[in-house]
């Protein structure tokens, strides 16, 4: 079936089976109440947990949908979500909450597409990573609300400024031939973030992440990495470069899954500004320092981008059923972009699982790790492609594969011994650096401070 006819035969079940949900903005307690109402009325496939705390207390809850709730099935994808990062950018907020109600209702009602969207997925949905910030945006409300009253934490710092700066890192590692993926972090990082930051580097290193999201506002566009410029003398949001990622024309096309299953973000123009297609390079508009979706693609497997759903960033409540409406679609289908490219397992000669194995995939030069149980995810267009999986201790395996534009292709391997060699003795030719003097050498430079992601 045509990808076209899927997503407008897919839209017509979500139709089908739409549910009254009411569109009020939700202070800090009556989110947490929406969220367990949902995880009482689906028990069976939701989890509540929190990844920590915020500055002032207030508990980071994440909500999972899944039909094994707590397990990590293997060949079973994770998807998160992550809202509200900027406290007064609020619509991604209640976006959440309206999926996570929509889910749950669905699954009781049967409907097939959603169905099968939670027991072949495993879904993570935060509706607010900065509920501080949230809580000071709300006294004022919408009617009153400053641009920027309340996006930072309660210690007045932009959450998406805060993430250790890889970008610095790497694009002075690749002229090197250095690392191109789970880049080390910095060994004082701990103390150069916020306990929000914490929790979320420390959540996304425990789950083995495929595909995410971070929802704001102040505008219509999705967004794809890398938002950093590579090229500093381009730093200024009035002179901007396009620095695209090795996975550029992926994230184009999952940028693009979001806009046009949007109601309007594809049409371009949206708040004074003009993005083709809906869709913008990060760097291209302008160049952010320590942000959190190019944290995510350059520490973790995760490919993450971030999506502009809203010109005000705090709607009035009246207009909350016209983004859900907009919205719906989008939120569903970007999950199902979690199921393309390849997976499989990697294991030993007696089928044990090899945790952190590398997959290489021929021209493109950004690898990912197998998981904990041996599993591994690897977005990829439709085409044919040689990729290739080693591990420490084992012989490298090489196979071609070809994509194809529905489920993701089974690409199994497994690696043996290798043969142990005694180490031939080398003499130190002091061209080589390590993690921690690349480190010194690189220093991260502070940029402006945005108003939008």
């Amino acid at each position: 079936m045509p990808r076209w006819l899927r997503s407008l035969v897919g839209a017509l079940l979500l139709l089908e089976g739409a549910a009254a949900l009411s569109f009020l903005h939700h202070r800090y307690e009556e989110m947490v109440q929406a969220l367990f109402r949902v995880q009482s009325q689906c028990p069976y496939v939701t989890r509540i947990y929190s990844i920590g705390r915020s500055v002032e207390g207030r508990h980071l809850y994440v909500l999972e949908f899944s039909d094994y709730p707590g397990i990590h099935e293997p060949l079973e994808p994770e998807f998160k979500y992550v809202g509200n990062m900027h406290g007064n950018e609020v619509l991604g907020r209640e976006l959440l909450l309206q999926l996570s109600e929509f889910l749950c209702e669905e699954y009781r009602r049967g409907n097939e597409r959603i169905t099968r969207l939670i027991h072949d997925t495993r879904i993570h949905i935060m509706p607010s990573m900065n509920p501080d910030g949230y809580e000071v945006a709300a006294k004022q409300g919408p009617d009153s609300n400053g641009y920027l009253t309340g996006r930072n934490n309660a210690n007045g710092v932009d959450l998406n400024r805060n993430f250790p700066d890889l970008n610095t890192f790497m694009y002075y590692s690749g002229e090197i031939s250095g690392p191109n993926h789970h880049i080390p972090l910095p060994d004082n990082w701990k103390s150069q973030v916020e306990p929000e930051t914490l929790a979320v580097i420390q959540w996304i290193s425990s789950y083995n992440f495929v595909l995410s999201a971070n929802l704001h506002g102040g505008a219509v566009v999705a967004n794809y990495p890398y938002d950093k410029s590579q090229d500093q003398r381009f730093r200024s949001h009035r002179r901007t470069v396009n620095t695209p990622t090795p996975d550029d024309k992926l994230f184009q096309k999952l940028a693009k899954t979001y806009s046009y299953a949007h109601g309007w973000m594809h049409r371009g123009w949206n708040c004074g500004d003009y993005f083709a297609d809906g869709i913008t390079n990060g760097a291209s508009w302008y160049s952010l320092s320590k942000g959190m979706q190019d944290f995510n693609y350059l520490y973790t497997n995760c490919f993450e981008i971030t999506l502009e759903l809203s010109c005000n960033k705090f709607p009035p409540e009246e207009d909350l059923e016209r983004q859900w409406m907009a919205n719906r679609e989008a939120l569903v289908a970007f999950i199902e972009e979690v199921h393309q490219g390849i997976k499989g397992m990697v294991s030993d000669e007696n089928n044990n699982g090899i945790a952190g194995a590398v997959i290489s995939v021929q021209g493109i030069s950004h690898d990912i790790t197998s998981g904990n149980m041996g599993d591994y995810f690897r977005l990829l267009l439709p085409g044919t492609y040689t990729v290739t999986a080693s591990a420490e201790g084992y012989q490298p395996q090489t196979i071609t594969t070809t994509v194809g534009p529905a489920a993701p292709s089974l690409v199994h391997f497994q690696l043996k011994k290798d043969v142990v060699r005694k180490p031939l003795e080398r003499k130190n030719s002091g061209t080589r650096m390590n993690n921690k003097a690349l480190q010194k050498k690189v220093v991260p430079r502070a940029t402006r401070l945005g108003t939008r992601r």
